[in-house]
């Protein structure tokens, strides 16, 4: 084999190995901000703030805010300020049967 064909095939072999590391990362995260969500709904009985978010499932601030927009949007939820001037999500309610 030529070297340029061998260095092509070393160099899609970095690029496949980065790529399934950058998935397995966004599957790990998105895992435990579906974990720290749903906590978060039953224990602050559904009202939730970024930072908690991002501290509960340890994860950066933007890919929290990112997450939380997309559920505020998917479960209707509204956004409220507190008397200490802090942003809350209210999401609907759980109801156990």
């Amino acid at each position: 084999m030529p070297a340029l064909e061998l260095l092509s095939i070393a160099a899609l072999s970095v690029f496949l190995g980065l790529l399934l590391k950058q998935l397995s990362k966004n599957a790990r995260q998105q895992q435990q901000l579906d974990i720290a969500f749903y906590q978060l709904l039953e224990t602050h009985n559904g009202y939730i703030s970024l930072i908690q978010l991002a501290a509960a499932a340890k994860v950066e601030a933007q890919a929290a805010k990112e997450y939380l927009e997309t559920q505020a949007q998917a479960f209707d939820a509204s956004l409220e300020v507190d008397a200490d001037g802090d942003t809350f999500y209210r999401f609907p309610k759980l109801h156990r049967d």
